[in-house]
């Protein structure tokens, strides 16, 4: 128990400096991955409202053809997705929903790459920076106890580090929660109108089948 109280305490005069170059590392891969991100999402963007009247213009004249042109043309998640359905139309609306679901599923996994480090971070930052702060002080205590309770530049510079800690913590969370949100929000409404486009293209297969069957 001794031994471990001992590893314990050498572990504290290790001080808080590391917890903050740890922050700081935590914050650079996090601002990589939000300009990831927004970039990847700023080129896949597209205007699905006029996305959506073109296809059902094409779908209400029957011409499938050029509604695989006009999916085609669009970067967008939502007309990839909408766009694996269209290949299988020839199969019923059956296959056409199952293969809606199965790309809607990749295109999610895509657009959640590394967000769930953001999450993660945002998290545990501040609790990070606790760890810090805790160690700071304990440090702080101790060269307390080495100056004999006397108040010195090395005591106030150690309770400075401590505290600093738990700030850099905060602000290392702050913008990793907020664009985790921001990003987790947008995949919504993206796989929203992905969902909108593909029951239109359902909806069209299955007027026809009963048109057919009728």
């Amino acid at each position: 128990m001794f031994d471990i109280q001992e590893r314990l305490t050498a572990f504290a005069m290790l001080g808080a400096t590391w917890v903050m170059w740890l922050l700081v590392l935590l914050s650079i891969i996090g601002v990589a991955i939000i300009f990831e991100r927004v970039y990847y999402f700023f080129v896949s963007r597209d205007d699905v409202r006029k996305l959506q009247e073109d296809l059902r213009l094409l779908l209400a004249k029957n011409d499938v053809s050029g509604v695989r042109d006009r999916l085609s043309q669009s970067k967008s998640f939502q007309a990839k997705i909408v766009y694996s359905g269209v290949d299988v139309v020839d199969e019923g609306p059956e296959a056409v929903e199952e293969r809606l679901a199965g790309e809607t599923s990749i295109a999610r996994t895509q657009m959640e790459r590394n967000l769930g480090f953001l999450g993660t971070v945002g998290n545990n930052a501040p609790f990070v920076g606790l760890l810090g702060t805790v160690i700071g002080v304990i440090k702080a205590f101790h060269v307390l106890d080495e100056s004999a309770g006397k108040v010195t530049s090395g005591l106030m510079t150690e309770v400075g580090e401590a505290l600093v800690a738990t700030a850099i913590g905060i602000l290392v969370a702050l913008p990793a929660v907020a664009f985790f949100n921001y990003f987790q929000r947008l995949i919504r409404y993206r796989l929203t109108w992905a969902d909108a486009l593909g029951r239109d293209l359902l909806a069209y297969l299955k007027g026809k089948e009963r048109k057919e069957n009728g």
